[in-house]
């Protein structure tokens, strides 16, 4: 992402799997995190680092007068291009919007060990939803295809 100390970032999502670890990164970074996410999971972002949270089933982000340096949509529901169109109007002037959709950035070895090193440190912290064993795996799709789960859904292999 680029994100350094002292930006605005927003991040569409932020309860789900990839967002709960966004906003964590963003946060121990020295971002201003915004987190967009349901009512019922406001307090939970709020716990994993976001300055703000915003209730998608009752307010449009775009409709505030804050701009963000970076919008990460960590879900890829931004997808139209009306939506994307729509989303720019909160960007700042030089600001950024990233998305799941545009792809993976290729890891380097050096992030990764970061990566490991703040989750062996306790800074970033996995939120897990549920956790199923292997046999049912279809259960566990099932409840994923939903759309509510907050962080991840594991699967066991005992």
């Amino acid at each position: 992402m680029g994100l350094r100390a002292g930006q605005r970032v927003l991040i569409y999502g932020a309860s789900g799997a990839i967002g709960t670890s966004a906003v964590q990164l963003a946060s121990h970074i020295g971002a201003e995190v915004t987190g967009v996410c349901s009512s019922t999971n406001l307090e939970l972002v709020r716990s994993l680092g976001a300055t703000a949270v915003i209730d998608y089933t009752s307010e449009n982000f775009v409709d505030r007068k804050d701009r963000y340096d970076i919008i990460f949509d960590a879900v890829g529901q931004q997808k139209s291009r009306a939506a994307m169109l729509e989303s720019a109007r909160a960007l700042s002037p030089n600001g950024k919007r990233i998305s799941v959709d545009s792809g993976m950035p290729r890891l380097r070895r050096q992030a990764l060990l970061v990566l490991r090193q703040l989750c062996e440190s306790g800074v970033l912290r996995p939120v897990i939803d549920r956790r199923y064993p292997l046999d049912q795996i279809d259960m566990a799709h099932r409840y994923v295809d939903q759309g509510h789960k907050r962080g991840n859904v594991v699967v066991t292999l005992s």
